[in-house]
C-alpha cells in the first residue's frame, strides 16, 4: 500500500507544478500583449478618496 500512497503524491506534487507552470506562462503571456493582472489585495480599494486639505 505504501507504494501506492507514495505514487498518488508524487503525481499529485507533478499535476499541482504542472498547474503553477500554465498559470506562470499564461500571465507572462499577457504581460507580453501588454496586458496587466491586477490581484484583488493588490488593488487600490483599500484607499479612500478624500477632500484635498488646504
Amino acid at each position: 500500500m505504501a507504494k501506492n500512497q507514495n505514487t498518488f503524491e508524487k503525481m499529485r506534487r507533478e499535476m499541482e507544478k504542472k498547474r503553477k507552470n500554465e498559470e506562470k506562462r499564461e500571465r507572462r503571456r499577457k504581460r507580453k500583449e501588454g496586458i496587466v493582472e491586477i490581484k484583488d489585495h493588490e488593488s487600490d480599494s483599500s484607499v479612500e478618496e478624500s477632500a484635498p486639505m488646504e
